[in-house]
């Protein structure tokens, strides 16, 4: 992944919706790299699940389990 697909304007406005005041470039760029990065290996787990499960379609719930594993988290905080 050379180039970023999540645009630098979207971080900045993620940074400042978090409470950042000002953002650099780098920063933004950065935080879109590792978004992407934990993107992917979401997209990539919820695959698996939902092959597993004889499915062409990726659901929500393929995404929830897959985040939840790769993230570590037993429980979503909403629940």
């Amino acid at each position: 992944m050379n180039e970023l697909e999540i645009s630098v304007a979207l971080m900045n406005r993620l940074c400042k919706k978090a409470g950042a005041e000002r953002v650099s470039e780098e920063g933004a760029k950065e935080l879109g790299k590792v978004l992407e990065e934990i993107g992917v290996k979401i997209a990539k787990e919820a695959w698996d699940y939902a092959t597993y499960a004889g499915r062409k379609t990726v659901k929500s719930e393929d995404i929830e389990i897959a985040t939840r594993k790769v993230t570590g988290r037993l429980f979503f905080d909403y629940y």
